[in-house]
């Protein structure tokens, strides 16, 4: 009787709904009061899923907005570094805001289709880092042309190039050896989103090509350096490669919607304080509030945020979205011993 009880509790958890998300409702006040941003996170190694927490609970706290974090799971609903299962993407039809940071996602249709019916009503983007191969869906699947390699000219080259404007190009100088110097393009330092940014912000993550076409506003150059450190020296065989950049793109609807894209954005880039200020003023830019955009503009992590070295197969095993859930708690708690914590 035992074993057959024990036998229908599985199979009923194996049934229920895999929660995917946190919401932090934000404190009621602020530029952000009645603004509602989600965060889709899954790549494999720039730790997305420590990331986009951060960013969601500062603006949540000290700017007022509500804000949603999707995260790839297992089949057990642990946070899996670039799965590709991610619940609760309908949170989509009534976000002002996707922020997406995710890479080689293959989605089902049923979820894939909630990101797309987005894109299509003309929903304003920021993209970080791998969100320029967000996708890598193959050929005869119903989304294949989000495909970071979609050749067919109607949307060439998929999500990256047809909404951030770049699909995955390259590193440029040696990720894990090279960190990237942040440089303000002087022509944009009275841009909105680098209000009270300092020059040379410090990124761990190494560069990425960038290749601005006119549709672009290039507003911050990514300099390789000789070294991991900000005393580091430039790598002088390398000149700066346009790294944030302000676009937009105009949806199936008609709309025209603005971007905000940024070639970093790893767990550990967002320690340096101008950079993760410039991302912060990035969201009130593509939300059209960059008249609101405070002067004394609060950007301290909320709860402790103790970032993992960004690589691959490196993230905190064990952690179930909901453990993120106290907008207080740690970023990441330490990995926890939990069956089917590390496995599919």
């Amino acid at each position: 009787m035992k074993r057959v009880l024990r036998y229908a509790f599985l199979t009923l958890v194996s049934l229920l709904p895999l929660s995917a998300q946190i919401t932090y409702e934000g404190n009621g006040e602020g530029p952000g009061k009645g603004k509602h941003i989600v965060f889709v996170s899954s790549d494999h190694e720039y730790r997305t899923e420590e990331t986009c927490p951060a960013l969601a609970r500062i603006l949540a706290q000290y700017h007022g907005f509500k804000t949603t974090v999707l995260f790839g799971v297992n089949q057990k609903g642990f946070i899996k570094a670039g799965a590709s299962h991610i619940n609760g993407l309908e949170a989509l039809a009534q976000a002002d805001l996707m922020v997406i940071f995710t890479r080689f996602l293959n989605l089902p249709d049923d979820q894939m289709k909630h990101i797309v019916d987005y894109v299509e009503r003309g929903g304003p983007v920021v993209g970080l880092r791998t969100s320029s191969h967000a996708f890598r869906i193959p050929k005869g699947r119903k989304y294949s042309h989000y495909d970071f390699k979609y050749e067919g000219k109607e949307f060439e080259k998929g999500f990256g190039h047809q909404i951030l404007g770049n699909s995955w190009v390259g590193h440029y100088g040696k990720n894990h050896q090279q960190a990237t110097r942040i440089e303000i393009v002087p022509e944009q330092k009275d841009h909105p989103i680098l209000k009270g940014v300092n020059d040379h912000a410090l990124c761990a993550a190494g560069a990425y090509v960038g290749i601005p076409d006119d549709t672009f506003t290039v507003l911050t150059k990514s300099q390789p350096l000789n070294g991991l450190t900000k005393d580091s020296p430039a790598d002088e065989t390398k000149p700066p490669s346009p790294s944030t950049w302000t676009r937009h793109y105009t949806s199936k609807s008609g709309k025209k919607a603005r971007v905000f894209h940024s070639t970093q954005g790893a767990s550990e880039d967002i320690l340096d304080p101008d950079y993760r200020r410039m991302l912060l003023n990035g969201v009130y830019w593509t939300l059209g509030l960059e008249d609101q955009i405070p002067s004394d503009f609060k950007i301290d992590f909320v709860g402790k945020y103790q970032p993992s070295s960004f690589s691959f197969g490196g993230f905190v095993k064990g952690v179930r979205p909901e453990d993120l859930a106290d907008i207080h708690s740690p970023i990441m708690p330490r990995a926890k011993k939990r069956s089917g914590a590390a496995k599919e």
